[in-house]
């Protein structure tokens, strides 16, 4: 029989699905609405977010509730430190990936997409709010919210 998420556990399961959500909803707004591509240390953030929405979609209909939240949580987690690295690359604190990355996949015509895919380099910050690029900002979250969702999991009433 599965127990029953206390309202810690709910409030916790809500940040495991929202906050991993609202990032990639902003990552894409940012993408077509602003022209803000992604480079491919972007696109490593991404993937662990999105694991942790299934996770956490998981952590409402599949027992052990809390340890798919849990999940979740790391893989918001993952991001945020992919997300501290790409920060450290922006910034030169040390030398990242030399490859870029461009938006051709699925493209009637490759040469023709490659040819005018915009260049985006991974030691570049495209944007940023108080000197803070996006990357940055995905690290302050990620890790952030990680924390929250295991404190509220710990919290006796999920015991």
């Amino acid at each position: 029989m599965a127990v029953a998420l206390g309202p810690s556990g709910k409030l916790a399961r809500m940040l495991a699905i929202g906050v991993p959500a609202l990032l990639l909803a902003g990552a894409y707004i940012g993408q077509y609405g602003f022209g803000l591509y992604p480079c491919e240390m972007c696109w490593w953030q991404r993937y662990p977010h999105f694991a942790a929405v299934i996770l956490g979609i998981m952590g409402t209909f599949v027992a052990p509730r809390r340890l798919w939240i849990a999940f979740a949580a790391l893989a918001i987690m993952a991001s945020g430190v992919i997300g501290g690295f790409h920060a450290g690359v922006e910034y030169g604190w040390w030398q990242g990936p030399t490859a870029c990355s461009n938006l051709t996949a699925g493209a009637a015509d490759p040469l023709q997409a490659i040819m005018t895919a915009p260049l985006v380099r991974c030691d570049q910050v495209a944007w940023s709010l108080f000197g803070i690029s996006l990357a940055g900002w995905n690290f302050i979250v990620s890790l952030l919210s990680g924390l929250a969702i295991f404190s509220l999991l710990m919290r006796k009433e999920n015991a």
